[in-house]
């Protein structure tokens, strides 16, 4: 009895140090923030943008995952070019200019991009998160997987507002 006691936990032990590490990775790999942002043609409500984010990923279920995420950060800090394809499609400035304040608020942001955390609620895949043809790219032992979602660009603005990360439009000068 005593033996497969200790047999138990040496397996625990063994396996417990995997499971967090694997957790570590995939939180290490959404805060490397790589991605590219572009604005696509297509029905986005009032309020609202409509992006395709390209995620270099490993695996495609791991793309399209991250790529809401990918878009709710590229939304706050990055904003995205006017398109050069004859679309005419605007660009959009990020809601957060200042460089600083993403690291003065790393404890919101690391809640708030957590998986299943609070920027689910401003974002939403286009066609299930299934990439178009020509959106998935092999580039070395990874993929480029380019994935269309909507962004709620007014609703994220006063989350952001309310939670004291950014000034509200209407607050003065």
């Amino acid at each position: 009895m005593k033996s497969k006691l200790v047999l138990l936990l040496g397996a625990l032990l063994l396996f417990l140090p995997d499971a967090f590490a694997r957790k570590d990775k995939q939180d290490k790999e959404t805060f490397q923030w790589r991605y590219e942002i572009e604005p696509v043609v297509g029905q986005a409500k009032q309020g609202s943008c409509m992006v395709k984010v390209w995620t270099y990923a490993k695996k495609m279920d791991k793309a399209v995952a991250q790529a809401q995420k990918n878009a709710v950060h590229g939304i706050i800090f990055k904003g995205y070019a006017a398109s050069t394809d004859g679309t005419r499609l605007p660009g959009q400035k990020p809601l957060v200019t200042d460089y600083e304040t993403e690291m003065e608020n790393a404890a919101y942001f690391e809640d708030f991009f957590k998986d299943g955390g609070r920027y689910m609620r401003f974002v939403s895949l286009v066609n299930n998160g299934t990439p178009g043809p020509g959106d998935l790219v092999k580039v070395g032992k990874e993929y480029k997987v380019g994935i269309v979602v909507v962004v709620l660009k007014d609703a994220l603005r006063k989350e952001l507002e309310s939670a004291g990360i950014i000034r509200a439009l209407n607050a003065g000068f």
